[in-house]
This record gives structure tokens, C-alpha cells and sequence, in this order.
């Protein structure tokens, strides 16, 4: 039977969790209860970018491209299943401990229309071929999921090429070099007045690598605490590089 015009790669299987010895399940072990809000976010309906109506709350987020660029071809989702890029807003304060019960702010939605804003500076992409599903999480496991979705499908633009979260640096632009994603994605008005240390065709030869490494739908093993530390995404910093 000939392959089926645009077949879609199957859904990238979570890492199995090991939680003791006997692999005795625990319904409230953490990892457990990770992986239940990335299986929830995953079921959430996709909606295009920007996402118009403003709503209340923090949270992570995955974010799909369906385009036809020849360099994404291997993360093309049509049906939204496999992310190019994955994310968490927390709430102002939550890195202090401030955050006051049902005091949140619109902190989820503010980190989509962000990105939404890179895409459309972009001088080579096209907002409309992308698509995101969100979910708004308790606080306390906004940071623990992020990093799941990060290991379980270690998207393009976290872990192969960085600086897609990456924010205006501001006074602090002095000294700072132009991210990878930047260089391969020009167009973000503040990005083009840093200093430059990729070439393009550098960059297009380490996604390249990365995917070749990384192949979508193959099971690897853990990344380590500093590869995760370089693909969370830099929704409260200002100094990202």
C-alpha cells in the first residue's frame, strides 16, 4: 500500500517512569503526576497563534509548526503532536515564593502572544503555519512539567537551537552575541544589534546534527541538569543569551 500523502511520524512515546525497585506504582509520586499534566496538556485542542482572547493564569504550553520548510520537515505536525518548541509562564513572584492565592495574572497568555511576536518578526517563518495547546497548572508544577515535555521530546527549538525564548537584553546588549535561532530566524528588532559569532549555514549544519542525534519518535536516554538548564524557557529573565 503506498505511504499515505503527508503521513505524520507516530506520537512520540513518553519515557516510561521508574518509581521504585519493583516499579511499585505510586499515583502521587511526582513523576507520576508530571506525566498526567503533560498527557492533559497534549489533549487540549490546538488554536493558532496569536491566541486572541486574553485569559488568566500560568501554566506550560507546546508549540507545533505544519509548514513546508525543507529544514523542520522531520518535526512537521499537522495534527499538533510533536512539538518544535515547548515552554511554562510561572506567576509574578513565584520565584520568591510571593504568589498570593487567586492572584494570578495573565502570565500564560502574555508568554504566547510573545512568542507569537518572535514568529511574526521573523523574516522566514510564517505565523500561520504554527499552532500551540496550553494548559493553566498549579504553581508548584509548572517548572517539573517543562522539563518532562523537554526530555520526552526534546524539541528543535529548546534543545537543538537556542534563543527562541531569549528576551530583549536591553542596557545589558553590550558583549551579548546574537542566539542561534536568531541567526538562522532574522528579523527580532533587538537581536539584529547584537554581536554576531554564528554563521547561518553554522547553524543549519547543528540542526542538522541535532536531529541526527535526536530523531523524533526514538526513545534516549535523560538529558543532563545542565543541557535542561540550556532548554527551559526564559519566561521571567531578561538576560537570556
Amino acid at each position: 500500500m503506498p505511504a499515505r500523502k503527508n503521513a505524520q511520524p507516530p506520537p512520540l512515546p513518553l519515557i516510561p517512569v521508574t518509581v521504585g525497585a519493583a516499579d511499585e506504582y505510586n499515583p502521587l509520586d511526582y513523576d507520576v503526576l508530571t506525566q498526567n499534566i503533560v498527557d492533559e496538556l497534549m489533549k487540549r485542542r490546538p488554536v493558532t497563534l496569536p491566541v486572541k482572547k486574553r485569559f488568566s493564569g500560568a501554566g506550560v504550553y507546546a508549540i507545533f509548526y505544519r509548514g513546508a520548510a525543507k529544514r523542520y520537515a522531520r518535526v512537521r505536525s499537522l495534527d499538533s503532536v510533536w512539538p518544535i518548541y515547548v515552554g511554562k509562564a510561572v506567576p509574578g513572584g513565584a520565584r520568591k515564593g510571593l504568589v498570593a492565592r487567586g492572584k494570578l495574572g495573565p502570565e500564560l497568555h502574555g508568554r504566547l502572544m510573545q512568542h507569537a511576536e518572535s514568529i511574526k518578526a521573523a523574516k522566514n517563518l510564517d505565523i500561520r503555519d504554527f499552532r500551540c495547546r496550553y494548559l493553566i497548572v498549579t504553581p508548584l508544577w509548572i517548572v517539573m512539567a517543562e522539563r518532562f515535555l523537554i526530555e520526552n521530546f526534546r524539541p528543535a527549538w529548546n534543545v537543538g537551537i537556542d534563543g527562541f525564548g531569549n528576551h530583549d537584553p536591553g542596557r545589558r546588549r553590550q558583549g551579548q552575541y546574537r542566539s542561534r535561532w536568531d541567526t538562522l530566524h532574522v528579523g527580532r528588532p533587538w537581536a539584529e544589534k547584537l554581536a554576531v559569532r554564528y554563521s547561518s549555514k553554522d547553524v543549519e549544519t547543528d540542526l542538522r546534527k541535532f536531529f541526527v542525534a535526536h530523531p523524533p519518535g526514538k526513545k534516549q536516554g535523560k538529558l543532563s541538569t545542565e543541557e535542561i538548564e540550556r532548554a527551559v524557557d526564559r519566561d521571567g529573565d531578561s538576560d537570556s543569551t
